[in-house]
């Protein structure tokens, strides 16, 4: 299950680092200060999609050991 975890992390970690990313550069007062928040935004998406990842692997490996 670790593998399939790690697969769906690095799909899941970058559409929300790119969402994160995106989100920065659409509000104003974050767009100021880009170049300082673009790099947050990317930890805190490719963090955010660990567990998201777990249980999305656990979906995934429950549903084909039936």
């Amino acid at each position: 299950m670790f593998k399939i975890s790690l697969l769906v992390w690095i799909m899941l970690g970058t559409a929300l680092a790119g969402t994160a990313v995106i989100s920065v550069l659409a509000v104003p007062s974050l767009a100021a200060e880009a170049m300082n928040n673009i790099p947050f935004a990317v930890l805190i998406g490719f963090a955010a999609a660990m567990p998201l990842s777990y249980l999305v692997a656990r979906k995934i490996g429950t549903s084909s050991a039936r």
